[in-house]
């Protein structure tokens, strides 16, 4: 910070811009494959060492300890650029700020920093077979075994960790209490012996999403995030920050956030000739209203974080309207490409059939739009709560999910 104390911010802006002029390539690169994974720690690390990763970050983590204002400027220098980012998404804008958060401080000085350069890739893992949108539902057990803790279970669709090198785990370990109070989270080792991961194959090809078994995984003491049986409390962090990271680009990495689907979609209309065609036109300005809304309601969320405010049900709804957004515009450039949608080694087939093959997945990501629909209803628009009959039910006697049929 010595050297940059004094920096305005639009020589912080013009300091920026020259870094990506200098160092990155505007193609970027593969999120799902390995190499991809090591370009994003390449990168991170060359980011980091520029002085450029963790702006609003404490110093005592890495950071930068600058302003919002800084990380606004940073994004909008950032925007031309497709970086190789994505595999450390789910680390730095989900579980980094959880151990921020609730963490202990020997784990905030143990990874933070580690993070933030990229040296250690993060996942989550919270779902599992029969609990998805409801979490707290979960199954996999933690059991005390002198200060450590063994864990047996399984979860699924976990992006990332057949490349993580840890994982923030929500394991069960009081099936004596309801389901929401028995939770306890963990920070895991996804090499530990015990750990088996199977990666899920899509049908866009991809195979980013996993299947992950825990058989006897000896988890230490000092593991726990938070206090054992408030496991809840630190699993919504993390969701509300997942929902702000997927919904408005949060986490500070600098990917082209929303994707510019107007401007794509529209130099694939001009390209293709088909811009005569009035119904087509209705359907490209549907897709930038769609995205200039939630452009909008991004910035708004940004100035609830400049002053300070924890993410809410807004990142809900962001998440929510980016999931249409991307299944609308995927809509939109199939029927731009008409049957050339199909066509073999055809770049603009290629991006938007993969797109629409993947926005389904992507739509369940941090959760349905239906648990989404739920959140908006309640903490928006003031509607009365689903019922919830098993709210008060210790999980052992749940008929589903603990352990009955």
């Amino acid at each position: 910070m010595t050297e940059t104390t004094s920096e305005s911010l639009a020589e912080f802006r013009v300091r920026v811009r020259e870094w990506f002029a200098a160092h990155v390539d505007l193609t970027g690169g593969s999120a799902e494959s390995l190499e991809g994974v090591d370009a994003a720690r390449r990168f991170q690390s060359a980011l980091f060492d520029a002085g450029l990763a963790g702006l609003t970050w404490p110093e005592e983590y890495g950071g930068q300890g600058l302003t919002q204002a800084h990380q606004l400027a940073f994004n909008e220098e950032a925007e031309p650029y497709v970086v190789p980012t994505m595999p450390l998404l789910i680390g730095l804008g989900m579980c980094a700020p959880t151990l921020q958060e609730v963490g202990s401080q020997e784990q905030r000085d143990r990874h933070l920093a580690r993070m933030l350069r990229g040296d250690e890739v993060w996942c989550q893992l919270f779902s599992e077979p029969g609990a998805g949108s409801d979490v707290a539902g979960l199954r996999t057990r933690a059991v005390q075994d002198g200060s450590d803790w063994v864990v047996n279970g399984q979860k699924v669709w976990t992006s990332g960790a057949h490349y993580s090198d840890y994982g923030l785990l929500l394991a069960r370990t009081n099936p004596d209490v309801p389901k929401h109070l028995g939770l306890t989270m963990f920070v895991v080792d996804m090499r530990a012996p015990g750990v088996t991961i199977r990666p899920l194959r899509q049908i866009t090809g991809g195979a980013n999403f996993n299947e992950v078994f825990f058989d006897d995984v000896h988890v230490p003491g000092d593991a726990v995030v938070g206090e054992v049986g408030r496991g809840w409390q630190a699993a919504v962090t993390t969701l509300m920050n997942e929902r702000v990271s997927i919904g408005a680009g949060g986490g500070g990495l600098g990917r082209r956030l929303g994707g510019g689907e107007y401007a794509a979609l529209a130099d694939l209309a001009r390209r293709r000739d088909a811009t005569a065609d009035p119904v087509l036109r209705q359907s490209l300005a549907s897709v930038f209203v769609e995205e200039r809304l939630l452009e909008l309601l991004s910035s708004r969320m940004r100035e609830d974080a400049k002053a300070g405010r924890t993410p809410g049900p807004q990142g809900s709804v962001a998440k929510l309207a980016g999931a249409q957004l991307a299944k609308h515009a995927a809509e939109v450039g199939l029927e731009v490409l008409g049957t050339a949608a199909w066509t073999d080694d055809d770049a603009d087939a290629e991006r938007w059939t993969t797109s629409l093959l993947g926005a389904p997945g992507n739509a369940i990501a941090g959760g349905t739009p239906e648990i989404m629909k739920n959140i908006l209803g309640e903490r928006v628009l003031g509607l009365p709560r689903e019922p919830a009959v098993d709210r008060d039910v210790p999980f052992r006697e749940l008929r589903v999910g603990g352990g009955t049929s």
